[in-house]
């Protein structure tokens, strides 16, 4: 099933069990995804769905650090729930060990040897985590690995 299919489903059973929470939250990212397929002027594939998810959950990760700072739990809460849905029509999250792992090989294969290779690194490790990996998290152990 495809996943805008998917989300489709799983938002009219949301409405249909009484899970508001989790039927408004489908619904926002169902809306992000219409307003892309507008601008673009057509379908999207499933790795663009893909792509505008993690851009999703990486907006609610920022506004959850918000929310900490601000001493809202009750929001931070709510924002963590929110990740969770949408976490679950991503692809598997990478660990730290993995990602690491990546990078390192990525490195080698590069030849990168100091922060100045950061870019070229950055790019190929990107296109290997894509929606696996949050970008920052790994912008931040390629920069600690190329600093050594």
């Amino acid at each position: 099933m495809a996943l805008k299919e998917r989300l489709q489903q799983d938002w009219k059973e949301a409405l249909k069990s009484g899970n508001k929470f989790k039927a408004n939250t489908i619904s926002t990212a169902r809306s992000a995804i219409l307003l892309g397929e507008k601008t673009d002027g057509r379908i999207l594939e499933d790795d663009e769905i893909v792509d505008i998810l993690a851009k999703e959950v990486k907006q609610r990760r920022e506004a959850m650090l918000e929310f900490e700072k601000g001493n809202r739990q009750d929001l931070v809460d709510s924002v963590k729930a929110e990740i969770e849905i949408l976490l679950s029509y991503l692809p598997q999250q990478l660990t730290n060990e993995e990602v690491k792992g990546i990078i390192l090989q990525v490195i080698e294969e590069v030849g990168a040897n100091s922060i100045k290779d950061m870019g070229k690194v950055m790019a190929v490790v990107v296109s290997k985590t894509k929606g696996r990996a949050d970008g920052k998290a790994v912008s931040e152990i390629v920069k600690k690995l190329l600093n050594k």
